[in-house]
C-alpha cells in the first residue's frame, strides 16, 4: 500500500482491509511510520516513537475492530506499562509507569498497533501545545498556528494523515478544542462513561474523560464502543445504551430542537468566522427538518463557571505538582514557570473557596437540565476565534520577570497585583468560552469540523446534550456528515 493510499482510509477502513487480506498490519505501520517521517519533523506532533513495543504487538494475534490499524495515544494519562508518560514536563521523563492505563488496555484489546505518544502542553494546563520540554506542535493546515490543545499533538498527527485517529483527553475542552483546529471529530463523553483507571479513579472530579479524535463519524462511535464501560476501580458503573454507538449512525434522529448562541461574558464580540462556523451548521441542521432558535444568552452563568473552572483547576494543578515532587525527588524548576504560576493561584485559595468551586458545579447542572426540558441539544462555535499563532500567549518579558521573582520569593499572593493573574484567566478563556460546561456539568459534547474559513482553517460547531447524549451525538453527527461531507479535505502538509 502507497501512503497516499493510507491516507484516503478511516480506521474501520484500514481494519476491513485487513481483515479481507487486501493489506497486512505490517505496511500499515510502514506507512503511518513513512509518513510520520516524511511530515512530522515540521509539526512536532509525535514526542516519542515505540517502533519496537509496535513490532512485539505484530508479533501476535490481533482482534477487534480496529485490528491492524496504526494508532497514536496521548503523553498525558494514558499510562503504557514500562516507558514514561511524561505529561509535557522534564520532571517526568525518567518515571516509568508500572501498568496499562485502562483506556490503553482497551485500545490494544481492540487491535490497534500502539506506536507513538503525542506531544502535550505540560499537565495539560493549556489550549495549546507549546510545552517547554518538547516545543510548540503545529497545525497541519497553517504550521504558523497552533493545533489547540492539550490534545493538540493528536489532533495534529490525524490531520496531517499520520493515523486516522488517535488517543486524546478532555478536562476543559482537550478533544474538542484541537478538533475544532484541525478539522475533526471530537467527542467528549460524559462523566464516567469511558474509565480513568487503574491508577485514577476520577480526574479533576470526573471533569476529565478519555476519548478520540478522529476524521469520521464511525470511528469515533466504534471507539466509544471499545473503551466505554465501568471497571473494578470505578466509583460507580455506569449505564451503557443496549444498541452500540456505531448502530446509532444508521438512522438519522428525530426532528430535534436546538437553541444557539456565541456572545459570552468572555468573549462578548467572538470572531466572525467563530459566529459563521455556528451559523452554517444551524442552517444545515434546519435544511434537515430540525429548529434552530438563538438564544439571548447561555442558559447559565457563564462567568461564575469560568471562574469557578479554573479556581478548581489551580488547585487541582497544586495538588499534581505537588505529587509529582513526592514521587520524583525533583525541585520546583522541573516545571514551567506558566505551570508554577497557575499553582500558586491555587495554594492561595482556601479550602473552602475550592469547594464553593466545585460544589458550584450542581448550580450549572441544575440550569442546563432546565434548559433540556425544552431544548434537545445547546449549539455554539467551539473556539471563540481563529487558531492562534505559535507563542501568541507567551507572557511579556516585565510580566514573564515579575512573576519569576514572585514565585522565588514566595510571595505568590502579590501575584493578583501584576497583571498575571489577568492575563491567564484571558489568555485561558477567552478564545474558548463554550467547552468547559460539559466538562463541569458532566454532559457529553462534540465538535464537527462544519466550516472552513476563505483562507482554508478549519472551525467547529459545538453541540452539547444532555446527561447520556452521547448516542444522540453520534446520530446527529452522522446525518451531519452526509449531509456536508468533510472526509475529502486533506491538510496537504509535506
Amino acid at each position: 500500500m502507497r501512503v497516499d493510499e493510507y491516507r484516503k482510509y478511516d480506521g474501520l477502513g484500514l481494519a476491513e482491509l485487513v481483515a479481507c487480506g487486501d493489506v497486512t498490519p505490517r505496511e500499515l505501520l510502514d506507512c503511518a511510520l513513512a509518513r510520520s517521517s516524511s511530515v512530522d519533523p515540521g509539526l512536532n506532533s509525535i514526542v516519542r516513537l515505540m517502533i519496537e513495543q509496535a513490532d512485539e504487538q505484530l508479533t501476535r494475534p490481533l482482534h477487534g475492530p480496529f485490528a491492524g490499524v496504526p494508532f497514536l495515544i496521548k503523553d498525558l494519562a494514558q499510562d503504557y506499562a514500562g516507558l514514561p508518560t511524561a505529561s509535557g514536563s522534564k520532571a517526568l521523563t525518567d518515571l516509568a509507569a508500572p501498568e496499562h492505563s485502562t483506556v490503553v488496555q482497551r485500545w490494544l484489546d481492540a487491535g490497534l498497533v500502539i506506536f507513538g505518544k503525542t506531544n502535550t502542553p505540560e499537565f495539560g494546563s493549556k489550549g495549546i501545545t507549546e510545552s517547554v520540554l518538547y516545543g510548540p506542535a503545529r497545525n497541519p493546515w497553517d504550521r504558523s498556528r497552533t493545533p489547540g490543545g492539550s490534545s493538540g499533538g493528536s489532533a495534529a498527527s490525524v490531520a496531517a494523515g499520520i493515523v486516522p485517529v488517535a488517543g486524546a483527553n478532555d478536562g476543559g475542552g482537550s478533544i474538542r478544542i484541537p478538533a475544532s483546529c484541525c478539522g475533526l471529530v471530537g467527542l467528549k463523553p460524559g462523566r464516567g462513561l469511558v474509565p480513568s483507571g487503574p491508577t485514577v479513579g476520577e480526574a479533576m472530579h470526573g471533569a476529565a474523560v478519555h476519548g478520540v479524535v478522529s476524521r469520521s463519524v464511525r470511528d469515533t462511535a466504534a471507539m466509544l464502543d471499545a473503551i466505554a464501560g465501568g471497571e473494578p476501580t470505578s466509583g460507580f458503573m455506569p449505564a451503557r445504551p443496549e444498541e452500540s454507538f456505531l448502530s446509532r449512525m444508521d438512522k438519522d434522529p428525530r426532528s430535534l430542537r436546538i437553541g444557539m448562541y456565541a456572545t459570552t461574558s468572555m468573549c462578548p464580540t467572538p470572531d466572525p468566522e467563530a459566529v459563521a462556523a455556528m451559523e452554517s451548521a444551524a442552517k444545515t441542521l434546519i435544511d434537515l427538518g430540525h429548529t434552530v432558535e438563538l438564544l439571548d444568552a447561555p442558559p447559565f452563568d457563564d462567568a461564575a463557571l469560568n471562574r469557578e473552572f479554573l479556581l478548581a483547576w489551580f488547585a487541582y494543578l497544586a495538588y499534581e505538582i505537588d505529587d509529582v515532587k513526592r514521587r520524583t525527588g525533583c525541585r520546583d524548576d522541573a516545571f514551567e514557570r506558566d505551570s508554577r504560576v497557575m499553582a500558586a493561584l491555587g495554594r492561595s485559595a482556601s479550602s473552602v473557596d475550592y469547594l464553593n468551586a466545585v460544589e458550584g458545579r450542581h448550580r450549572h447542572v441544575r440550569a442546563l437540565a432546565s434548559y433540556f426540558e425544552t431544548y434537545d441539544l445547546l449549539l455554539t462555535p467551539t473556539l471563540a476565534e481563529l487558531p492562534p499563532r505559535i507563542g501568541a500567549f507567551d507572557l511579556p518579558k516585565p510580566l514573564h520577570l515579575a512573576s519569576e521573582l514572585l514565585l522565588r520569593s514566595r510571595t505568590t499572593g502579590v501575584l493578583r497585583h501584576t497583571g498575571t493573574v489577568d492575563r491567564i484567566i484571558e489568555d485561558s478563556i477567552s478564545w474558548i468560552p463554550y467547552t468547559q460546561l460539559a466538562n463541569v456539568t458532566g454532559r457529553p459534547a462534540l465538535s464537527l469540523p462544519l466550516h472552513w474559513t476563505p483562507s482554508g482553517l478549519p472551525m467547529g460547531a459545538h453541540f452539547t446534550a444532555p446527561l447520556g447524549g452521547e448516542g444522540l451525538l453520534v446520530q446527529l453527527a452522522a446525518q451531519l456528515e452526509r449531509a456536508v461531507p468533510w472526509g475529502d479535505r486533506y491538510a496537504e502538509v509535506s
